[in-house]
């Protein structure tokens, strides 16, 4: 029975979903100004993985993930480049779709982008008009009134009184309430705009998306997510917009994943510790930055460090060192083991409890390799496909551990791509290794000990291990 703490009740709830067998999810994608960051990267890979295990439940999910390739940010980083902003948003868009396939993060079924839902945004603005929730100000910009919707406030638990009395505002002369918040911005000199009934202008953020779900999903659909941050004033303002101009209910149930912290400050420019995904594929491999976000609940804060990645790799090659050396038969989920790793995602995507499962399925492989190679095969099946779930331990075990080149392919429906990218091989080269293991053996044949134990530790100073066994080395891999 699954389980999924709701934002706007706060508390865990059982799901169910308002079409039997269906689910309709929308979650905020990027606005495409820049590199997608680590933050980024966690909201693709945690809501990657709740649509993978809906998907494996047996359940009809659609998935919307929206861009916005229109606003403040995106037209102020097009003057200082001195570019197009279509010719901005389309190279970061291109970006993001490279970071994510890295990561093996699988596409959304939908992808609305903003500017393709102008007539959509409109439509809505006009409705928000008609039934007295929106007006337009003194500037000509059409603002939403915060204070003609009662439950203002209900996602975040903010009441408009207190945050009137209590918290600064800009200051703007064409709103009735500090609070109100812009639908409709009147075009500026040398700024992108379209034609509305109000003259020219662009959309504001918040309404973006309450046009962009409620055409992909209906008025009234499942789930919405989104990063913490987002909760207010955009989700609350989102809620206000969509079912003031709907009359019905926006979400049924709201997820939030927690905010990513480097060396356990806030990440941020200005503290100098703000990483795109793109830097950090330049010292760990995709799987690893993926598993590292898994090994956390989705909901906790996470903290981003150089020691937490590399304990990752670790954990990561522990799984695959199980999986080394044993033919992965196309056999069933052991009953026992589904039933575990299931028992932990029903639990609210408790993918940290989940992993634990797939290390005592580790622990099993690793025991019964010597004793019993069809139940180690068969503890192996289990393990890649619970992984899958997840979207690890899909590589080569071999490759993986020496370090070369990395190819997955994932499937989606009909589409098929490739999610890594070469991996780039530090140290010393295969033919190399092998070349030393050999002269490690003929020092061994030859009794000279020492320059047996000179060649391991030289191999082990660049990062090489090697995997004795009585009849000698029988692998190695890289640390």
């Amino acid at each position: 029975m699954l389980k999924i703490y709701n934002t706007l009740t706060r508390q865990k709830e059982v799901f169910k979903p308002r079409s039997e067998g269906k689910v309709g999810m929308y979650v905020c994608g990027m606005t495409v100004y820049d590199y997608c960051h680590i933050g980024h990267a966690r909201v693709m890979v945690v809501f990657d993985t709740v649509a993978r295990y809906f998907r494996h439940l047996g359940y009809d999910l659609t998935y919307v993930r929206n861009i916005t390739d229109i606003d403040d940010k995106i037209i102020q980083r097009a003057n200082e480049n001195g570019e197009d902003f279509n010719h901005l948003t389309a190279r970061f868009i291109d970006a993001m779709h490279e970071d994510e396939r890295s990561l093996a993060v699988l596409p959304p079924d939908i992808e609305p982008r903003a500017t393709q839902s102008i007539a959509s945004i409109i439509a809505m603005i006009e409705t928000l008009l008609a039934k007295g929730h929106a007006y337009i100000g003194s500037n000509g910009d059409v603002f939403y009134a915060v204070e003609k919707f009662n439950d203002y406030g209900k996602l975040s638990g903010k009441k408009l009184e207190d945050l009137q009395a209590g918290e600064r505002v800009d200051v703007d002369a064409a709103k009735q309430n500090p609070f109100d918040f812009v639908l409709w911005k009147m075009a500026k000199a040398n700024e992108p705009s379209w034609p509305s009934p109000w003259g020219e202008g662009r959309p504001g953020w918040h309404i973006e998306c309450s046009a962009m779900s409620t055409c992909c999903l209906g008025n009234h659909f499942d789930i919405h997510g989104g990063g913490m941050d987002l909760q207010f004033p955009h989700h609350e303002n989102e809620i206000a917009q969509s079912e003031g101009a709907t009359g019905e209910k926006f979400v049924n149930l709201w997820m939030h994943n927690g905010f990513v912290r480097v060396n356990e400050e806030k990440m941020s420019k200005s503290l100098g510790n703000f990483f795109t995904v793109r830097e950090v594929l330049k010292q760990y491999r995709p799987e690893i930055i993926r598993f590292f976000i898994l090994s956390s609940h989705y909901r906790s804060p996470l903290n981003y460090s150089d020691e937490q990645l590399n304990e990752a790799a670790t954990a990561l090659n522990r799984l695959y060192t199980a999986l080394r050396g044993v033919t992965v038969p196309d056999s069933p989920i052991l009953p026992d083991y589904q039933g575990r790793f299931e028992q932990a995602m029903d639990d609210d995507f408790n993918t940290a409890v989940a992993v634990s499962v797939l290390f005592d399925l580790a622990r099993e492989v690793n025991k019964n390799k010597s004793s019993d190679l069809k139940r180690a095969e068969q503890l192996a099946a289990s393990l890649r496909r619970l992984g899958g779930l997840l979207g690890i331990l899909q590589n080569d075990p071999e490759v993986w551990l020496k370090g070369g080149d990395v190819e997955v392919r994932l499937q989606s429906g009909h589409m098929e791509y490739e999610a890594y990218p070469p991996t780039v091989v530090i140290g010393p080269s295969e033919e190399a290794i092998n070349h030393c293991i050999q002269a490690r053996l003929d020092a061994k044949k030859a009794k000279n000990w020492a320059m047996a134990d000179q060649i391991r530790d030289q191999l082990k100073e660049q990062g090489i291990i090697l995997e004795d066994a009585p009849n000698g080395t029988t692998s190695w891999r890289r640390a």
